[in-house]
């Protein structure tokens, strides 16, 4: 494998990079930690005669958190972000951050990127959709904000027009008594990948039982996918075995997987019902205290 030849630009704002894709066109593509891209170049997965790198603009820097929510610049790095100490129902975010390829890798890997490459094995997308997660993508014409459950359209697609960038993700902050976790099956430990993950969110009523549920799966469909059926399944109901196999069902119904090097079908169908069940126990008793 080899990288093709291509022109690198540089933008340090956006309206700088805004500029070059205009002038660049349709064969001009974004670059930040490059993780992802440069890979998918080398294979041919994607065609590219000129990248603009947009690691030097600071506006997709910020990593914030106040009452307002929690703002994640889309080029922090996933280290950055794993060890950015995070309470409530944001500290499950970490859940993927950690287990996130190698160090290394996490350095140079931006948020942003994991969620760009629309990849469908990602860690970051089903944690941030049963957290309410919105996308924010900036273009000339002003910002607009998807929310994580609606951006992707395929297997390596998103909502995203060509001539918009990644600005920021957002995420609702943390309700009383609730809990969140993300469980994931990988082949190994270090680089791999998700053979299968689940994300799962619960909110307890004063009584104890379920008032809000959210359950989202990774790797096991051409995207990942907010369960819109969970809701219906589990609020109203205790916490317990019992509604942890009817939504580990739903998952399972819900699952479309592939066979592939990682794993047939059917396991992976299976492994989706179990660490349903194990995300779902995890972010009930997590409730009252951090994801740690």
């Amino acid at each position: 494998m080899y990288l093709p030849d291509i022109q690198l630009h540089e933008a340090d704002t956006l309206e700088a990079a805004a500029a070059l894709m205009e002038q660049l066109g349709p064969r001009a593509e974004y670059v930040a930690g490059g993780t992802d891209l440069l890979v998918d170049l080398k294979t041919a997965r994607t065609e590219a005669d000129h990248l603009i790198s947009i690691t030097n603009i600071d506006q997709a820097r910020q990593l914030t958190a106040d009452s307002e929510g929690l703002t994640i610049g889309s080029l922090v790095p996933v280290g950055r972000l794993n060890e950015t100490p995070l309470s409530g129902t944001w500290a499950a975010i970490h859940d993927a951050t950690q287990v996130m390829a190698a160090p290394a890798i996490r350095n140079m890997a931006t948020v942003g990127g994991n969620l760009a490459s629309a990849v469908p094995c990602a860690d970051l997308p089903p944690i941030l959709m049963v957290l309410g997660g919105g996308v924010d993508l900036w273009s000339r014409t002003g910002v607009r904000r998807i929310p994580v459950c609606e951006f992707f359209t395929g297997p390596r697609t998103t909502v995203r027009r060509h001539d918009e960038i990644l600005l920021s993700i957002h995420v609702p902050p943390p309700a009383n008594r609730s809990g969140a976790s993300y469980e994931r099956f990988a082949l190994r430990e270090g680089n791999s990948i998700a053979v299968a993950s689940v994300a799962a969110r619960i909110r307890l009523d004063d009584a104890g039982m379920m008032q809000e549920a959210a359950l989202a799966i990774g790797a096991v469909a051409p995207t990942p996918l907010l369960l819109e059926n969970i809701p219906a399944i589990l609020a109203g109901r205790a916490p317990n075995e019992t509604a942890w196999a009817d939504a580990a069902d739903a998952a399972v119904a819900a699952a479309d997987p592939i066979s592939d090097i990682r794993g047939s079908a059917e396991f992976r169908r299976e492994l989706t019902g179990v660490l349903t069940a194990r995300a779902l126990r995890l972010a009930t008793e997590r409730i009252g205290g951090d994801s740690t």
